[in-house]
């Protein structure tokens, strides 16, 4: 049972390291004996459940689990007294891994899951470093899986998904690049600009080349001119090439997909060399406050896609809480609410809830199938997946919102447009990018 992080750290320490503890859900202690059954139909006599994590907690990518350790205490706390699924009362166990923001280690954690802790579900969150890996080593492996916040041809495609066939043991609720167009071309419709050129900062990964493919040709359908700066390597630390191009082309819209250093980078560079867009409207970055804060005034009215926020009129199948209680009990904690909050919420409420659709919550299958059959109303809005758009992917739809000097914290979101999600209240104009 023993874990050893890179740092000599055990799995013990680090638990207690990040907050966990040894305490589980439903007060069984979370590294109790493992056990489990094989793949497919490997029913147990145990009553405990075990669910694996695995998210960027450190690294790049790290801003996306901030909210992590309090969402699995919120959720440890909903469940304290267990459940009823397969006819007998259960309790959950949730074994936390820390992907360092590196796809190989997400492999590489994901199989410690599967072979070490013989967990019986593992839930994954933020970006395609982390969904992918650990969606294919689920696949493999016969283990019930549902990750978020990763756009779906990302995850479909670049995990070979088959039209007519999906996966039968992974799934995946976010949105795609119908659903970032539908969020962003409203506020592009509404910017007054000279020209209809789009800037657009794409690297070379799978995230970015997913937009290319996906997003540029709706772009250029749309009747805009799209100004691609080129598939350059993530890590790059000059951008003066693209922002010449982008300059030339007189763009005043901008979008793009980097990973976030590279996006402060980019856009201090921006402005120092006299590229301003009238409006940016950017995906994968500015997700969440820590970003604005490390730009300053800098991130002033930058537009972006928000699938959750407290203004989104949703609540918890788990024990009622709505996203504005959420929201404002991690707020106690002296943080900033972001939106992967929710997500990763939601990510449990589904499992559970496979758990109790099944016949037998330890045979995998039966688990599986109950997760690519669900519909549930949750923290995260209406979920299907079996709607599509490929098997196995329920959809979300972001709403536009813009950072905003704020009152509590440095900086906040205003919802500016909800021509894809109605439900969401308007809170504000929608300004110019820098005003």
């Amino acid at each position: 049972m023993s874990d050893a992080s890179p740092g000599g750290m055990n799995r013990r320490s680090f638990l207690s390291a990040v907050g966990l503890g040894a305490a589980a859900i439903g007060g069984t202690p979370l590294l109790s004996a493992c056990s489990g059954g094989l793949k497919g139909t490997g029913a147990s006599s145990s009553d405990v459940l075990k669910i694996g994590y695995v998210s960027p907690q450190t690294g790049a990518l790290a801003g996306f689990a901030t909210a992590d350790n309090f969402v699995v205490k919120q959720v440890t706390e909903a469940l304290r007294g267990g459940f009823t699924a397969g006819g007998r009362k259960r309790t959950v166990e949730i074994i936390v891994k820390d992907t360092q923001s590196n796809p190989n280690r997400a492999t590489e954690v994901t199989r410690q899951l599967i072979n070490s802790d013989k967990v019986d579900l593992i839930v994954g969150s933020s970006t395609p470093d982390t969904t992918n890996p650990v969606a294919d080593q689920c696949e493999a492996n016969g283990i019930p899986n549902v990750t978020t916040i990763a756009p779906w041809e990302a995850w479909w495609n670049g995990r070979g998904g088959k039209d007519g066939e999906g996966f039968k043991y992974t799934t995946l609720f976010f949105f795609g690049m119908q659903e970032f167009a539908d969020c962003f071309f409203p506020m592009w419709e509404r910017m007054e600009v000279g020209n209809k050129n789009v800037a657009a900062l794409w690297p070379n990964d799978t995230d970015a080349n997913a937009f290319r493919q996906g997003l540029g040709p709706m772009i250029t359908k749309a009747g805009y001119e799209l100004v691609d700066g080129g598939a350059y390597q993530n890590g790059v630390t000059d951008f003066s090439s693209q922002i010449a191009k982008f300059k030339s082309s007189e763009a005043e819209l901008f979008t793009c997909t980097p990973i976030p250093p590279d996006f402060q980078t980019f856009w201090k560079q921006a402005r120092q060399q006299g590229f301003k867009p009238k409006l940016a409207t950017v995906a994968k970055v500015m997700l969440f406050p820590s970003e604005a804060e490390a730009l300053g005034p800098l991130a002033s009215n930058i537009a972006t896609d928000f699938w959750w926020s407290p203004a989104h009129p949703y609540k918890s199948t788990l024990d009622g809480k709505t996203a504005q209680q959420l929201a404002e009990d991690f707020a106690a904690t002296g943080k900033q609410w972001t939106q992967a909050l929710g997500s990763v919420y939601s990510l449990f409420e589904i499992a559970v809830q496979a758990f109790k659709n099944a016949g037998d919550p330890k045979d995998r299958d039966d688990v599986a199938d109950k997760l690519r059959t669900m519909k549930i109303n949750c923290m995260s809005g209406d979920l299907d997946f079996t709607a599509g758009p490929k098997p196995g992917i329920a959809l979300q739809h972001p709403v536009g919102g813009q950072w905003r000097k704020g009152t509590k914290f440095p900086w906040d979101v205003a919802i500016v447009d909800n021509t894809p999600n109605k439900a969401v209240p308007i809170g504000g104009d929608l300004l110019p990018t820098g005003s």
